[in-house]
């Protein structure tokens, strides 16, 4: 039986990979990189990086992520059919694994969270391919904010909500105080009702490259966005995670 391993890079710092998700990496016969596209051919880059650091010798097998096709407008169904293309491809990938081998993805931020790695793989399952999984989390994106300034995630004896970019845009969430925003290509706080709201915002956080800018909404975000698209261009891919407050 074929053995699939989904690490978690946390946010592509090698000190955010667990002692276990180490070992799985170094035992890997082979680890899949996704390469298309100039954002993902820096992300392999950083991968190849962890996967030197540690001195693991797997098999590289690079491929090209289909992308979403946007002329669907329907979300859901846009995400459904590229889950479905990608898929096949992890099918055929893993089938082309030897029997008994081990093969290794390397997840940012944390599997279980915001990513899809793992539906893909059910649905890969539901192909018929026969492999067992194995999921090995590192430091998620939340707890490197947090840790980043130094703060709670939640106050006291309140809840958090975690959401996206794209749902936030709809309006802040009602009821909450505390709001982890993710996933936000948009930029999203950009246009909300800044009134009582602070934020911490991170990109690259954990990593050399990291940027922290905090402060009233009202504030910080024009700085927030002119340092995010300046990042972008001279990276050539960003991943930034903020946490929003309300202040009354």
């Amino acid at each position: 039986m074929r053995t699939i391993f989904v690490i978690g890079i946390g946010t592509g710092n090698p000190g955010h990979m667990t002692a276990d998700g180490i070992a799985a990496l170094c035992n890997a016969d082979v680890v899949f990189v996704p390469t298309k596209g100039e954002e993902k051919a820096r992300l392999a880059a950083v991968r190849r990086q962890i996967i030197a650091r540690y001195g693991a010798k797997p098999r590289l097998v690079e491929f090209a992520l289909p992308v979403r096709d946007e002329t669907v407008t329907d979300y859901a169904e846009r995400v459904s059919d590229w889950h479905e293309a990608i898929a096949g491809q992890y099918r055929h990938m893993i089938a082309a694994m030897g029997e008994g081998e081990t093969g290794a993805l390397l997840v940012w931020g944390d599997p279980g969270l915001y990513d899809s790695t793992l539906r893909i793989l059910e649905r890969v399952a539901a192909m018929g391919g026969r492999f067992t999984l194995r999921v090995l989390p590192g430091i998620t994106a939340i707890q490197a904010l947090t840790a980043a300034f130094a703060i709670p995630l939640n106050t006291v004896g309140n809840p958090v909500h975690i959401t996206t970019g794209r749902l936030l845009s709809r309006g802040f969430p009602e009821g909450a105080d505390s709001v982890v925003v993710m996933l936000d290509g948009r930029k999203a706080y950009a246009a909300l009702d800044a009134k009582d709201l602070y934020i911490y915002w991170a990109a690259y956080v954990g990593m050399d490259e990291e940027i922290l800018i905090e402060g009233p909404l009202a504030e910080t975000r024009d700085a927030i966005t002119a340092a995010r698209d300046a990042a972008r261009a001279r990276h050539g891919w960003v991943m930034d995670i903020y946490l929003l407050r309300k202040t009354v």
